[in-house]
């Protein structure tokens, strides 16, 4: 498996904002939306402020492949449905990080609906020119 990093893990986790796209079964990519992202040790990961029925997070449940934007990084990744247990790290990764926003949003992005739809972000290697 391909690890990130440390400079990609560096300017993700220190960017404001993650773009995220999945790709359909075609293998076409969906429409690029914009979360927010945080770095747990040498792990990215992301979670659907809305849950499940997010639009974006379902999409990512059809290929568990996309494409990532963020802090000059531009990399596929698989996304990888994290173990529970690293949910508080990510909690408290999201509050350090975006404590600076209203209340009511970080209490949304770190409660029980949107804790059940963090995911990793797992780059892929390179595809190489044939």
């Amino acid at each position: 498996m391909t690890a990130w990093r440390n400079d990609e893990l560096a300017r993700i986790g220190n960017a404001e904002e993650l773009h995220v796209v999945s790709l359909r079964r075609d293998g076409t990519s969906g429409s690029w939306r914009t979360i927010w992202v945080v770095r747990v040790g040498d792990d990215i990961c992301v979670r659907s402020v809305n849950g499940p029925s997010a639009a974006w997070y379902r999409s990512t449940r059809v290929r568990r492949q996309g494409r990532v934007q963020a802090g000059g990084v531009d990399r596929d990744v698989t996304f990888v449905d994290a173990d529970s247990a690293l949910n508080d790290e990510v909690d408290a990764a999201y509050r350090a990080k975006y404590g600076h926003y209203a209340a009511n949003i970080v209490k949304a992005i770190t409660g029980p609906e949107a804790s059940s739809t963090t995911m990793r972000l797992v780059p892929r290697p390179a595809e190489s020119a044939a």
